[in-house]
């Protein structure tokens, strides 16, 4: 059987923050990365996997993603992105993208719709439900941001339920149950690709499916 390129190909992995600076602010941007690209096909590279180059508060480094189809201004513009695609390509270079599908920032609009209220169409977007009767968290999963130390659940006021985040507060966890979300995140990679880009890395791609009615853990986290 025929293997597929990324069966076989050398990938570079580039966190840009760090990469290279290329306008002296101290953070590594596009740009720098474009400069750096003959260095790179020099080294035999066949592919660079970017770390999420999306616009993002940067509670998690790029993993809260607040708008899956812009670029975070201070890595550059999309101009910039679609430069080092094109530089790339004409190198014989492969570009694959940091995707995170199990949560978003909780600055996206989706959530930001979805908190407002009960019926709003994007309620469904991410996992919500009623306290216990005790006003407690619905079930005693932790999350992973703080070690396993702190819930998964938190409290919104505004409708009085709690919502799934199994990282940080600020990143609340994507419904996959739900059809809606599902052909807009597929949406959004489709653009991606028709841009040109070459494929997707899927960070926590094994949390998009949650246990059946969400029951406790047999083995509860340590919670403060």
């Amino acid at each position: 059987m025929e293997r597929k390129w990324w069966q076989e190909a050398v990938v570079y992995q580039i966190y840009c923050k760090s990469f290279c600076d290329s306008n002296g602010d101290g953070v590594g941007d596009l740009r720098g990365i474009i400069s750096k690209l003959p260095n790179l096909k020099e080294l035999g590279i066949d592919c660079i996997w970017l770390n999420p180059v999306y616009a993002s508060p940067q509670v998690d480094n790029g993993y809260d993603i607040s708008d899956y189809q812009a670029i975070e201004p201070t890595y550059g513009t999309m101009d910039d992105f679609k430069e080092l695609l094109e530089t790339a390509h004409g190198m014989g270079i492969r570009v694959i993208m940091d995707l995170v599908l199990n949560h978003t920032s909780d600055q996206h609009k989706w959530f930001q719709e979805s908190r407002k209220s009960k019926d709003n169409p994007y309620r469904d977007y991410y996992t919500w439900r009623q306290p216990k009767a005790n006003g407690k968290e619905p079930n005693n999963w932790g999350n992973y941001f703080y070690e396993g130390k702190g819930s998964a659940w938190e409290f919104d006021e505004q409708t009085g339920e709690y919502y799934l985040h199994e990282y940080s507060k600020h990143m609340p966890s994507t419904n996959w149950e739900c059809e809606a979300l599902r052909e807009d995140m597929y949406k959004m990679m489709r653009w991606w690709l028709d841009m040109g880009v070459d494929g997707f890395r899927l960070d926590a791609v094994n949390r998009l499916k949650k246990h059946e009615g969400l029951p406790d853990s047999p083995v509860p986290p340590h919670l403060p």
